[in-house]
């Protein structure tokens, strides 16, 4: 359901009308270069709407970056100067850094620094080739120093006397040492780590929310760390051409309907130098998600998913003995759970925490006590909640992000822990993203419409007082733009609204007939369409339309931000309803009089090359040209954790697994298809496009193919200009 208001509507109307038009009709504009609308080029920038470098909060004042090092001010509300020049700022620069490491002895070069904070203090952390330092930014010096590579680490505890990293498979813990004196020795937790057991990094292919590996107490005191035994994945072969003979780096990737890796977590005490496994038990193979610690630091929780993905326990161990102290609920689904967010304990109390769950069918916040016991649900609607900020200290209220104005728009609001009404704190129009103080008194709000390209405003923590304190130029003032539009259409079940975005033709005239791409993702965990800048259309997008390719982009039923009913249509039979739904698409397009509907092309990456290949082949008569990056193409080759959750295994949902895999139909192949592929792909091994290459061969289809040597999943850096350039040329000549 969505929200409307006034103002909604109004700003509705507002972005459908033409973007830029003073420019359009400026006859001495000029249009970007594709280099000007890749990032990873350094002429990115002239598109990019402008920022504050590093804008973010140091402590409870304003920080951002400059040439010479960092410049701190106290938020305030009042006064229309520029408030990096109000009274009272502080400027620490890069010299006045190597000024106070030089005396101690130390001067070696640093990195830039970035922010620290604890529960009390807040630090600028500061890299050396041998060392990583902490600067008390209040005293003005360096006071602590942890000796052992990598040297970005992460991991320190919030009394700063304590890090952790793992370092070739295994776990150190290291004390802090004073600057000047001698490192101190890194206590060693495991020995025994190897690339087949792996100590203190991200498990379950970084599903789940998962992103490292390392969780320490509140006190700093005890260290959790993920075990990872991958002995049972046969590795996978990642081929290096950069040696003068290639040489294999695997990977252990464990893919679907095979055994996989087997996680414990560990926690280990550095007073007492005890290191004690929780005793999970049960199937090995379950995933181990969203570790939170109890203020107690004498109990751990621990998010525990079956293999099966449709059921989840949450469960309380005793970080002691590692027993199991209670099961606090469970959740089931008949399609999946994904539980991705850790508890949130409420600030002075160590019995109450915020759960993030859509057990409802949309993700909403609820609150609960250690007993398990719900107090309340502390938000509910057919709204989803982005992104949560916590709890301000006096336990008042939850701060976070949600679609509740419409799915393509994003604001913050706070909701009182006594249960009431849910304010919005940042009302203006568009894609609100936000920072708040480690004290919850202020925030920095980034917004950004169609019509702005970027505003960042200083607000009260209430929503009550605000000052702007940037606003970005145009950077498309100058430019012939393309007129950009967004509308909904229905999906194929007849009756949900699905969200589209046209770039038109730069000088588009009605009269006239053009090409359409149409440009596609549509799996979990993305949306392409919002009401940010340019409605988020991508640069590719823009350069197309300035060549007179029309590009057009829905979010069908599968794409992430609209609700569990939405998402899981895909259940076991992935591209049959997001395929249906891109055809209302091409419903839409055809009734257009200026679409050539015999020059309709798609393109996509990942899972969009998964849609791009399987509309060729299940449409060859609606699809002339596609272009299909990254594609999966037997979802039997994906990995478990992302490839069971949405289609079950292949022993358990053949016909699925068979429906999906297009090297079956590699046959009906009949327009120009080039596909694409980093040649030490991780994510969607190489394996997938050769074997579909192979099938063309033996079915007599001919599609076209490009590698990149060397990259991943994704082109990125400079090369992505080529890739893009790539991507053009094929359209240019085929479409």
């Amino acid at each position: 359901m969505i929200h409307n208001s006034k103002a909604f509507l109004l700003g509705l109307l507002a972005v459908i009308l033409p973007l830029s038009m003073s420019a359009q009709e400026d006859k001495h504009c000029r249009t970007y270069t594709l280099s000007e609308l890749m990032p990873g080029n350094s002429d990115f920038y002239h598109s990019y709407p402008e920022y504050i470098p590093g804008l973010q909060w140091c402590g409870n004042s304003l920080m951002k970056y400059t040439a010479k090092g960092i410049e701190l001010v106290s938020p305030q509300f009042k006064g229309s100067q520029n408030i990096f020049d109000s009274k009272g700022k502080t400027t620490i620069s890069y010299d006045e850094l190597k000024t106070a490491l030089k005396e101690v002895g130390i001067t070696d070069k640093i990195s830039t620094p970035t922010v620290f904070t604890t529960p009390s203090k807040t630090f600028l952390k500061v890299s050396t080739e041998k060392a990583v330092y902490l600067y008390d930014v209040a005293q003005k010096k360096f006071v602590a120093a942890f000796g052992i590579l990598p040297k970005d680490l992460s991991f320190i505890a919030d009394n700063a006397e304590y890090a952790a990293v793992s370092r070739d498979f295994n776990i150190y813990i290291l004390k802090a040492s004073k600057p000047g004196e001698a490192l101190n020795k890194p206590i060693q937790v495991t020995n025994d780590g190897n690339e087949a057991l792996v100590y203190g990094d991200a498990v379950h292919q970084r599903e789940f929310g998962i992103d490292h590996g390392i969780f320490f107490s509140p006190d700093g005191k005890k260290v959790a760390f993920y075990r990872m035994d991958q002995s049972m994945v046969e590795p996978y072969p990642i081929i290096n051409i950069d040696t003068r003979k290639a040489t294999n780096e695997p990977d252990r990737y464990p893919m679907a309907g095979m055994p996989s890796h087997h996680v414990t977590l560990g926690v280990y005490d550095i007073a007492t130098g005890k290191l004690t496994y929780m005793k999970t038990g049960g199937d090995p193979e379950h995933f181990l998600t969203n570790i939170s610690w109890n203020p107690d630091n004498e109990t751990i929780y621990i998010a525990e998913v079956n293999r099966d993905q449709n059921h989840c326990d949450f469960n309380a161990y005793n970080v002691k003995t590692g027993d199991k102290t209670l099961k606090l609920f469970e959740e089931n689904d008949k399609a999946y759970e994904e539980p991705s967010h850790p508890f949130y304990f409420v600030p002075g109390k160590k019995n109450q925490f915020i759960l993030q769950s859509r057990r409802d069918g949309w993700m909403q916040l609820y609150l609960y006590n250690t007993n398990g016991k719900l107090i309340r649900q502390l938000t509910k609607g057919n709204f989803e909640v982005t992104e949560f900020y916590g709890v301000d200290p006096k336990g008042k209220y939850a701060y976070f992000e949600s679609t509740m104005a419409s799915p393509i728009e994003r604001k913050l609001y706070r909701v009182s822990l006594k249960g009431g009404k849910i304010e919005c704190l940042t009302p203006q129009y568009g894609v609100h993203r936000v920072q708040i103080d480690p004290d919850f008194t202020a925030i920095i709000d980034s917004y950004q419409s169609p019509t702005v390209p970027r505003n960042i405003d200083l607000i009260s923590i209430d929503g009550k007082k605000s000052r702007e304190i940037f606003k970005a130029p145009n950077p498309d003032k100058e430019i012939c733009m393309p007129e950009i539009t967004v509308g909904t259409i229905k999906a194929a079940d007849g009756k949900t609204d699905l969200y589209y975005r046209l770039v038109k033709p730069l000088d588009f005239d009605p009269n006239k007939k053009y090409p359409v791409i149409v440009y596609v993702y549509g799996g979990p965990h993305a949306q392409m369409i919002t009401d940010g800048w340019r409605h988020n259309a991508g640069g590719w997008d823009i350069y197309m339309a300035t060549k007179g390719y029309a590009v057009f982009t829905v979010d069908n039923r599968g794409s992430a931000n609209r609700g569990a009913a939405f998402e899981q249509v895909i259940h076991r039979q992935l591209g049959k309803n997001e395929m249906a739904d891109q055809m209302k698409g091409i419903d839409f397009l055809k009734a257009q009089k200026w679409v050539d509907q015999n020059r309709i092309g798609v393109h996509g990456w990942s899972f969009g090359g998964f849609m791009t290949t399987n509309l060729m082949l299940t449409h060859p008569d609606v699809f002339k040209v596609g272009v299909a990056g990254g594609p999966v193409i037997d979802w039997s080759l994906y990995e478990i954790m992302y490839g069971e959750r949405y289609m079950d295994t292949p022993q358990q949902n053949p016909e699925g697994y068979d429906a999906a895999n297009l090297t079956k139909r590699a046959g009906n192949l009949k327009g120009r298809l080039l596909l694409i592929h980093g040649t030490i792909d991780p994510v969607v091994v190489w394996q997938h496009s050769l074997r579909f290459v192979k099938a063309c061969v033996d079915q007599h289809s001919y599609p076209d193919y490009m590698v990149y040597p060397g990259h991943p999943h994704n082109v990125i850096g400079p090369d992505r200009v080529h890739l893009y350039t790539t991507i053009s040329r094929y359209f240019f000549d085929h479409l």
